[in-house]
């Protein structure tokens, strides 16, 4: 029993090691050190590519095309300084990490100063929704730039070259919060310069992080100096290069952290909290900080009175939300703080949805409008049926413009059908017609 147990987990160990082994279709480790250091150097026609792809996502953001921004990020050559900060960490060579700041920092300022000249002379200033998500980073920009670095630095490392990078750039998205830091400089908004560098700092950092971790994992070799005293001394200030990184990155990260939990929460709380026919939320805000956490909401409509507010004040405990202030502003009452751009967003918005939702019902309606030919079968067991009519009924709800279907199924008989009769139709005709949403109608 006892081998047997050991064989089986021997088996299991060696299906893991075969199926899961990052050393299958390694490439040449010189190569791959050679292709990663040539792609850190930003000169010629990687720094014209970078600034064209600059343009060109800079466009995408202001006219708010995902498309011509997922295009740019293909173009970009950003990854390279990063992946290279993450060799040189991983491999002892301080000269690489140098050489990928550097350049990483060359990057950064021209695509900031790209991005400020474009908006600057551009004609559309109104911050579209894809220049928005660029400005406030969340827990799941961190993931995916942890990850996505860790299928980067693997690709990298393999003989066949594959598209992994490309999609790694798309994903971990380097180069919108670039242009988002330019918008910010041209239209002299600070915070969203702020909250782009910001995101650009945490996708830069993960990636170079996954990519440390990749190549330690797959032993590349360190290198080694013949002077024992300056060997010491690289690895010495690549340990504390590593530690300033890591550590604001993993007080940054707690910081995310708890702003999307706060932040999920309070998006929970608004939609069940303030669900009222006769009162809607046309604008809130989330404000986070590490020493206090606001919810300011703006309602139209019917008047809540105060005992209705005091309550839902008290149900912010249920929603772990204990000692977040709470702001309700009612319509009008708001005075000078009414948002009446924002109010009449709102509106457009809740009326597009509607209308959405009543379209894809009634596509999906047609969809699925067509009924079999059940004629011949209907003749030959149900003979009492002279003829019928199986139709798909469409039931529109008017308070919430959801459409639905039943199978209506109408009959004329030549003769009276009995109740027993009639129970044999209906559960034949759910089971050959495949629903259960069925009524019958006889004549």
């Amino acid at each position: 029993m006892e081998e047997h147990k050991s064989g089986l987990a021997a088996y299991i160990r060696l299906f893991f090691q075969r199926r899961f082994n990052l050393h299958l279709d390694k490439a040449n480790e010189e190569e791959v050190v050679a292709a990663i250091k040539a792609n850190t150097i930003f000169v010629g026609p990687s720094l014209w590519k970078l600034i064209f792809a600059i343009f060109i996502a800079s466009i995408g953001l202001n006219v708010n095309s995902t498309a011509v921004i997922i295009g740019a990020m293909l173009i970009s050559p950003l990854m390279g300084p990063i992946i290279g900060i993450g060799l040189g960490i991983g491999t002892n060579d301080l000269s690489l990490v140098r050489q990928g700041g550097r350049n990483l920092l060359i990057a950064a300022l021209i695509s900031i100063a790209t991005s400020t000249l474009y908006f600057y002379i551009t004609p559309l200033h109104d911050a579209q929704s894809e220049l928005l998500a660029r400005t406030t980073p969340s827990i799941w920009d961190v993931f995916i730039a942890f990850l996505g670095g860790l299928a980067g630095a693997i690709a990298v490392t393999r003989k066949e070259k594959t598209n992994v990078i490309p999609g790694v750039a798309i994903a971990t998205a380097l180069m919108p919060p670039l242009c988002t830091a330019g918008f910010g400089l041209a239209s002299g908004n600070l915070l969203f310069f702020a909250g782009a560098i910001y995101l650009f700092f945490i996708n830069s950092l993960f990636i170079c992080i996954s990519t440390y971790l990749i190549v330690r994992f797959l032993k590349f070799n360190k290198k080694h100096f013949e002077d024992r005293t300056t060997e010491k001394k690289v690895s010495r200030y690549i340990l504390i290069t590593v530690l300033i990184t890591i550590l604001p990155s993993i007080y940054l990260a707690y910081g995310i952290v708890q702003k999307s939990i706060f932040e999920n929460s309070a998006q929970r709380f608004v939609r069940e909290e303030f669900d009222f026919r006769n009162t809607q939320v046309v604008n809130k805000s989330f404000k986070y900080s590490r020493k206090s956490r606001e919810i300011d909401l703006l309602l139209i409509g019917a008047v809540l009175p105060k005992s209705k507010m005091d309550s839902i004040r008290t149900n912010l405990t249920l929603y772990k939300l204990q000692g977040v202030k709470l702001t309700i502003r009612q319509g009008l009452d708001a005075g000078a703080n009414v948002d009446f751009s924002q109010i009449k967003a709102s509106i457009m918005e809740d009326v597009f949805n509607r209308d959405s939702i009543k379209t894809k019902n009634i596509n999906d309606i047609e969809e699925t409008s067509s009924v079999p030919e059940i004629r011949e079968e209907v003749k030959s067991l149900f003979p009492t049926i002279r003829s019928y009519s199986l139709t798909n009924a469409i039931f529109t709800n008017t308070d919430t413009l959801k459409a639905d279907t039943i199978l209506q199924f109408t009959a004329i008989l030549t003769a009276e059908m009995s109740v027993s009769d009639r129970y044999k139709l209906e559960k034949w005709l759910k089971a050959r017609l495949n629903s259960n949403r069925l009524t019958m109608a006889f004549q």
